[in-house]
């Protein structure tokens, strides 16, 4: 039964994947499997765990005076008179509300948001073939990352309800083991995918700006900033660039999907209000509130997600392509004209 089950995942349809750049001799002896096997994947799954677990809990504190500011302004104004009031209601406990729904929930959307880009990254590549691969890859970035997006939001809305009902109410619940049983009891299993669709517009623009930006800005480092080859680079300097892209891509990401971001938290906040009724409540200007907070945590946080998930990637010893370069057929027919 395990072999036949080895078997099928050596011969499923993403491996051994169009997406990918020849690596040395001496790089190609010093990986622990070939990318784009059942191993390269379930270890990027294992890295994105990681990277979206530990990263998201850590800023829970951050989080919730976020969440509080796009729910009630009046009173939290802004980040600073967001800690100190809830510091001064809560004690500094309070500050570390959500923390369990957070590290479930972001790890298994981690899972799927990592894993899953690699996997629709490497299938669609087989797809459209090496040529337009590379002439598409910003395309097939923001394809790969909205597809893997659209399952990990699924297993993320549970938790993301929960959570946000704990940060935003106070004396509703103030663990997950009491907020989760309350809500279903109340309010059925259906209040924990209410925010499914306005979590889809928050999550998905984010993270196609995420995967696309970051793997657009590290090729451009390395061609324009970095007065060396990645190949001639060290672990450490690779890892920089790394996080100086995420960090780029982090703010752009935390823009694009704010005002979703802000419909998301009222929309956990309030039982039976639409999506619609909640952008009529708030108008153009309500929509951005908590933005500057945001795009300090999100470029933060975005910057230590790639960070981690590339650490992972290097002490696991998985392959890791230099950017991407023109294919030698290209190169062959350009020569002919």
């Amino acid at each position: 039964m395990v072999n036949e089950l080895i078997e099928t995942l050596k011969s499923n349809p993403f491996n051994a994947p169009v997406f990918k750049t020849e690596l040395s001799a001496a790089s190609a002896d010093d990986v622990s499997c070939a990318f784009g096997s059942a191993k390269y994947y379930a270890i990027c799954g294992f890295g994105g765990v990681l990277s979206c677990g530990i990263t998201h809990t850590a800023i829970v504190p951050l989080d919730l005076v976020k969440c509080r500011i796009q729910v009630d302004p009046a009173k939290y104004q802004n980040i600073f008179k967001g800690f100190k009031v809830t510091v001064a209601e809560d004690g500094m406990r309070g500050l570390a509300k959500g923390w369990a729904p957070t590290l479930i929930g972001y790890s298994m959307q981690g899972l799927c948001k990592f894993g899953f880009y690699e996997v629709f990254k490497n299938f669609y590549s087989d797809l459209i073939g090496e040529e337009r691969t590379f002439l598409w890859r910003t395309s097939l970035y923001l394809a790969a990352s909205a597809s893997a997006e659209f399952f990990a939001d699924i297993a993320l809305a549970p938790m993301e309800a929960c959570k946000v009902r704990i940060q935003t109410m106070p004396g509703y619940a103030n663990s997950l083991r009491e907020a989760f049983p309350k809500m279903r009891a109340e309010e059925g299993m259906g209040t924990f995918y209410k925010g499914l669709v306005p979590l889809w517009c928050r999550q998905i623009p984010y993270t196609m700006m995420k995967f696309a930006c970051f793997e657009r800005t590290v090729e451009a480092i390395y061609k324009y900033a970095v007065p060396k080859p990645r190949a001639d680079c060290s672990k450490s300097e690779q890892l920089m660039v790394t996080f100086t892209a995420g960090y780029i891509a982090g703010i752009f990401c935390a823009i694009v999907s704010h005002p979703a971001d802000t419909v998301v938290s009222i929309l956990n906040k309030e039982s039976g209000s639409t999506p619609g009724q909640v952008l009529k409540k708030l108008g153009p200007k309500g929509v951005w509130k908590g933005l500057g907070a945001r795009i300090f945590m999100i470029g933060t946080l975005t910057a230590l997600q790639w960070f981690i998930y590339d650490s992972v990637k290097v002490a696991f010893k998985l392959p890791r392509p230099p950017p991407p370069s023109m294919p030698a057929t290209m190169k062959a027919k350009l020569a002919e004209q």
